[in-house]
């Protein structure tokens, strides 16, 4: 691991310094269960590679870009949403509550969402 933040939860579950319920690894990306889910299935896909935020991703994160994308169908298919549907979801800043600085997706699956993905506001499909 090249770039590494010793002070980030997330660096020090990639490295295997805290525990994770592990969904999928390889060289590139781990997956785990988020600790707070907000649906039955949601799992966190994190490079293993210390990137702060999608602000801060560059041409030579195009490899970590592309396998944390086909990581997410790697999750779907394990946690059993592949044909049902699921939400790949990055929070990028503050102003959208992004809690770690690192990047991460969120797959999220395993119940009926509505649109748009904020509590309170929400609407099923084709309905206004």
């Amino acid at each position: 691991m090249s770039r590494y933040d010793p002070e980030c939860i997330f660096c020090k579950i990639a490295a295997g310094h805290i525990p994770a319920k592990l969904v999928y690894k390889n060289e590139h990306v781990v997956a785990f269960h988020d600790l707070n889910p907000v649906a039955p299935t949601h799992v966190l896909i994190i490079p293993q590679e210390h990137i702060p935020s999608l602000s801060q991703l560059s041409e030579a994160d195009t490899v970590i870009a592309g396998q944390i994308l086909l990581a997410a169908r790697v999750v779907a298919e394990k946690t059993g949403v592949l044909d049902s549907g699921y939400r790949v979801v990055f929070n990028n800043g503050p102003d959208s509550l992004q809690s770690v600085g690192h990047i991460h997706a969120h797959v999220i699956g395993g119940k009926s969402m509505g649109w748009p993905p904020f509590p309170g506001r929400e609407i099923l499909h084709g309905q206004d």
